[in-house]
């Protein structure tokens, strides 16, 4: 699976981006993935951010982005978004999409996108 993320840039605080992971397939199928997205900010280690899940189609989000952030997959052109709300400089990160064959298990991993966000 080859993961590639864009919608990345610079933003000021309260303000939105929309992120995007085009995945191609090969074998199994882009739509019995789970999909999620991490961030790692300078300095830290990469966390969780929000997954969807290729059955239930269920979300699941970090404690920092819930209420502001949606994930959603369009499983006709194999990608997979990320709705950036209320932005905050904490958001500021590298964002990275992944697929998942087992919850919380990433078999592979997208480019990151450079997300940074003014005050």
């Amino acid at each position: 699976v080859q993961l590639q993320a864009s919608g990345g840039g610079l933003v000021q605080a309260g303000g939105s981006l929309r992120l995007s992971c085009a995945a191609s397939a090969s074998g199994r199928t882009f739509s019995t993935y789970h999909m999620t997205w991490f961030r790692q900010a300078p300095g830290k280690e990469r966390e969780f951010v929000a997954r969807i899940t290729w059955n239930l189609g269920s979300t699941d989000y970090a404690d920092s982005v819930k209420g502001r952030f949606t994930i959603s997959r369009d499983y006709a052109k194999n990608t997979v978004h990320l709705q950036m709300n209320s932005l905050k400089p904490e958001d500021t990160a590298v964002y990275y999409c992944a697929a998942e064959t087992v919850v919380g298990r990433q078999d592979y991993w997208g480019q990151g996108t450079q997300v940074t966000v003014s005050s």
